[in-house]
């Protein structure tokens, strides 16, 4: 079965409502998925294993939060290169976290990323639960190999 790993920062829970609603929709397409709050990891060795990751970070004042930047360099030592990936972020005005994150997925770990990163003010507002559950099905896929 392939595995994934949905990894999430937080301040008012939404990025995890968000990261919740990506392993369900990884899960409809049969990945195994462990969601994880990046605080549970301080080793590269909580990534191996994983077909896929997915990581998010709520945007506050403008940047991502300190524990997911903290986490991408821990995870530039994982060996992701080539893995399927998404980036995600829950934000309130600005939202530049998701698309950071997704870059240095890009350009630093050398992933096989989805199309663009998903941002959403919340899950529950203007079908963020589809957007999600279906970034989830995309990044699931793109492990598999079919788009």
């Amino acid at each position: 079965m392939s595995k994934g790993a949905v990894i999430f920062a937080t301040r008012t829970n939404q990025t995890q409502k968000i990261a919740q609603l990506i392993a369900e929709g990884m899960r409809f397409e049969g990945f195994d998925v462990d969601l994880l709050n990046v605080n549970q990891i301080n080793s590269e060795n909580a990534l191996t294993g994983y077909n896929a990751v997915v990581l998010g970070s709520a945007t506050y004042h403008g940047e991502m939060l300190q524990s997911m930047k903290t986490f991408l360099f821990i995870a530039e030592k994982a060996n992701l290169e080539g893995k399927a990936g998404g980036a995600f972020g829950a934000f309130g005005w600005s939202g530049e976290a998701p698309g950071r994150i997704f870059d240095t997925m890009t350009h630093i770990l050398k992933m096989n990323m989805v199309g663009g990163p998903l941002r959403l003010k919340s899950a529950d507002l203007g079908g963020g639960i589809k957007m999600a559950q279906d970034y989830g099905r995309e990044v699931a896929r793109k492990a598999l190999g079919s788009k």
